[in-house]
């Protein structure tokens, strides 16, 4: 082995993680199209992390940690769950109500490039020539999915850019809390205590939101709709989050956000599965890009700081 070479276990306890994320995370597109009907869309992203909320501060206990934060811990908390747990899931669920979940899907991958340009201006990261290659080639690959999607889509171009526009602030609002995860604030405190506690306050953001903009809590007692929300609050956040936030701390925001580029890879293999999606020439161009990229990207050194 040489010695800039990672141990076969380091390599695998940031695989594994990331494998699960991903293929959590390309399955909620699906989920969460299914939630947009009866019930405000802010209201299902405030149960989504209520649920998610319990569910790790629960954990946090059972590990016997404590739930306590200091005033600054408390600040950190209540900007990551604003960023992340409210804005950010706020315009994913409306980007939705305007186009397809596969081109939310593929116009999302593009938070690679503000995770990369904030993770080197304020952790001061430096991106490599094999980074930067491998970003290049994925990107192009999205590229191509991202023209293939916007053919098909059956909403036009105003539909489309406004739809795009919520998915551009969601990317921004996501990679925010991506870099905060980086930062020596964030490594002070215990991740799942922290995690439960920002998900509890972002979710009381998004229920004071979506109180004043749609009024009194609305919620559909139907199996698919209670199924789906405790799907999206325990394996695609209570489970997943803890799981992206550990990669991105060893790995850095840049290469991190290469979940993203695989999402919408696996959203529309699903999507072939469950939706009779057909690819054509050009999405799998596109998906093999995005693969060649990833490869390229994750044999890259880690970011020195």
């Amino acid at each position: 082995m040489s010695a800039g070479a990672a141990p076969s276990s380091s390599k695998l306890a940031i695989l594994i993680p990331f494998g699960i994320v991903t293929l959590i995370w390309g399955s909620t597109w699906l989920v969460i199209r299914g939630q947009l009907g009866v019930v405000p869309a802010s209201w299902s992203v405030t149960y989504r992390f209520l649920v998610a909320g319990v569910v790790m501060c629960s954990y946090a206990l059972i590990r016997r940690e404590s739930l306590r934060l200091d005033a600054r811990g408390l600040r950190f908390a209540a900007v990551l769950g604003l960023a992340q747990f409210c804005l950010n899931f706020n315009f994913v669920y409306r980007a939705e109500m305007h186009i397809t979940s596969g081109l939310v899907a593929v116009v999302f991958a593009l938070m690679l490039l503000p995770n990369a340009v904030f993770g080197r201006i304020f952790l001061g990261q430096q991106l490599g020539r094999q980074l930067i290659i491998g970003m290049a080639v994925a990107m192009a690959g999205v590229t191509l999915l991202f023209v293939r999607e916007i053919r098909i889509d059956p909403h036009g171009p105003i539909e489309a850019l406004t739809g795009i526009g919520f998915t551009l602030l969601a990317i921004f609002s996501a990679s925010s809390a991506n870099v905060m995860q980086g930062t020596q604030t964030a490594r002070a405190y215990p991740m799942i205590p922290m995690l439960g506690v920002a998900m509890l306050l972002g979710a009381t953001f998004d229920g004071a939101f979506a109180w004043v903009t749609t009024g009194p809590p609305v919620i559909e007692l139907t199996f698919a709709y209670l199924a789906a929300t405790l799907y999206l609050g325990v394996f695609a956040s209570a489970i997943a989050f803890p799981l992206y936030f550990g990669v991105l701390r060893v790995i850095g925001p840049a290469k991190a956000a290469y979940s993203g580029v695989l999402v919408p890879v696996i959203a529309m293999c699903l999507s072939t599965l469950f939706e009779g999606y057909r690819w054509s020439l050009l999405a799998g161009a596109g998906a093999a890009l995005v693969i060649g990229g990833l490869v390229i990207a994750l044999r890259a050194r880690r970011p020195a700081r």
